[in-house]
């Protein structure tokens, strides 16, 4: 007799996480597989898979973005899920050792070569230059504590417990959105506030109307709704703008369950099944619920303060105009098509531009087909979602970068790939790897309606079998956890996918606390 995997307590526990037993099973049939990794066919450089403009270009797409953008349904997503804890390792750590945190005892241990003792000191030595420090102080002052006088004796322990705790600022139960990434003389911006800042400059309707969406966490909607009604006024009467923001959460249907180290449902100590966030990938269905028609995508973390704002406000222009540009140009080709008429070069001249402008090859069964199935088969190339995607040459930053690949049918495309999607037992693929330019530092812009203006289902265009599996633990025992094709990795991988090189000031994320004293996230003074 087959042991039945779910109880009837199971399956109303599934139905009511909005999921079915159907994609329970078929989760719990990932477990079993290997490793999905790509086939990667070689880095892209540029000038082979990379688009590196000249000024005239710069110029021309600033041209098209400029006159298009207001007339469309332009808008900024944000991923701003999750706390900033990860951003306070060391000091945590520092904090829970129940022991006095002082600058002569870290610097004793930063003496000896201790890297968290270097940062913490780091930290220590430049916390006025934080533009959370005023805020700490008059946190500390309602405490009976002076700020000045702590930093100056080299007492840290009430100072970071101020900065950390729900007895304080509780920076590290915060998202990161809400954290006060930037000084200026006028006071301090948290990260959200740069994002409305940044979207008056590039989403702007004809009625200056400046659409924004950000996803968080349930714990956390309330409190980013009540930084945009503090500091709305402000930047609406400085931009002569009107934001319109909207919050979602990262549904629960998007979550997967967990398994035991022998791929059985995990179960807690009260028996019931565990669910668990499956990753960024999630966040798919939130952004096919938009009603964008272009799509500017960067992580919260990714802002910079005003004085370098203009040349990353440049290159969004830039990349917008060429989506703009490319679309264009299907859409001409997809309404030729349309029309029922073989106009003679047609199907020359589109599979031209698919090759030479999108860079993807067109195979000789193709061309060589018949002319129904060449027009079917070009349709298909075409009638898809773009996206413009930014890269920044590589300086060690760990993560995904911009690759040729093939997948299971033997077709060709250009992808996002993490390094987790490749073998790392493998010397030919690692070897790719290595060879690697440039990093992918999530700045892309996306085409999300086709040639007659009706939304794409996005879900159509992801490649279900790059998800990942990673262990973890739950009460002190080991599990493992499946995640979705990530957003801009496998959700997207049936998309048009274009690269173009940004630089590096396009790129200034914010990971730990020490992130912030870098001087591109520091005034000038």
């Amino acid at each position: 007799m087959v042991e039945k995997m779910f109880t009837k307590e199971d399956l109303a526990q599934i139905e009511e996480h909005g999921l079915s037993e159907a994609e329970i099973n078929r989760q719990m049939s990932l477990f079993k597989m290997s490793t999905p990794y790509l086939n990667l066919l070689g880095p892209a450089f540029p000038g082979d898979g990379i688009r590196v403009f000249d000024d005239e270009q710069k110029k021309k797409f600033m041209g098209i973005y400029g006159g298009e953008s207001p007339r469309r349904e332009c808008l900024k997503f944000v991923p701003a899920s999750g706390a900033a804890s990860r951003m306070f390792k060391v000091l945590l750590s520092a904090m829970n050792r129940n022991r006095p945190v002082t600058t002569d005892s870290v610097s004793k241990e930063a003496d000896k070569g201790d890297k968290d003792a270097i940062q913490l000191l780091d930290f220590m030595k430049r916390i006025r230059d934080f533009a959370f420090f005023p805020d700490l102080k008059a946190c500390l002052k309602m405490k009976g504590l002076d700020g000045e006088t702590l930093t100056e004796q080299g007492s840290f322990t009430e100072l970071i417990k101020c900065l950390l705790t729900d007895d304080g600022l509780d920076y590290a139960n915060l998202p990161k959105g809400l954290l006060k990434f930037h000084r200026y003389p006028e006071g301090s911006r948290t990260a959200f506030e740069e994002h409305l800042v940044e979207a008056a400059a590039y989403v702007r309707k004809k009625d200056s109307i400046c659409p924004l969406h950000f996803t968080v966490s349930p714990e956390h909607r309330d409190k980013f709704r009540n930084c945009l009604e503090d500091t709305r006024k402000t930047y609406e009467e400085k931009f002569q703008a009107s934001f319109d923001v909207a919050f979602s959460i990262q549904k629960n249907a998007t979550d997967t369950v967990a398994v035991d180290l022998d791929n059985r449902p995990f179960r807690q100590e009260n028996g019931t099944l565990l669910f668990r966030p499956g990753g960024h990938g999630s966040l798919l269905r939130n952004l096919n619920d938009l009603k964008g028609e272009i799509i500017f995508i960067k992580n919260i973390d990714n802002v910079v303060p005003d004085r370098l704002k203009p040349e990353t406000f440049e290159w969004k222009k830039i990349m917008g105009g060429y989506l703009l540009f490319l679309q264009s140009r299907i859409f001409d080709f997809l309404k030729e098509f349309d029309s029922g008429e073989v106009v003679p070069g047609l199907f020359e001249r589109a599979e031209s531009f698919l090759e030479e402008e999108l860079m993807l090859p067109v195979p000789a069964s193709i061309t060589k087909g018949s002319s129904d199935d060449r027009r079917a088969s070009l349709i298909k190339r075409l009638d898809r979602p773009v996206r413009v995607c930014g890269m920044v040459k590589n300086a060690g930053e760990p993560g995904g970068g911009p690759f040729r690949v093939r997948d299971d049918d033997g077709e060709k495309s250009f992808q996002i790939v993490e390094t987790a999607q490749i073998d790392p037992d493998s010397t030919q693929q690692q070897a790719m790897l290595a060879a690697s330019t440039h990093f992918n530092p999530v700045d892309l812009v996306c085409g999300v309606r086709d040639w007659q203006g009706k939304p794409f289902d996005l879900k159509e265009f992801v490649n279900p079998n790059t998800f990942f599996v990673s262990e973890k633990s739950k009460d002190g025992r080991d599990l493992k956890a499946l995640e979705h094709p990530g957003l801009w990795n496998g959700s997207m991988a049936g998309w048009i996918t274009v690269f173009v090189e940004v630089p590096a000031i396009t790129f200034n994320p914010v990971k730990t606390v020490n992130d912030l004293l870098r001087k591109e996230h520091q005034p000038l003074d």
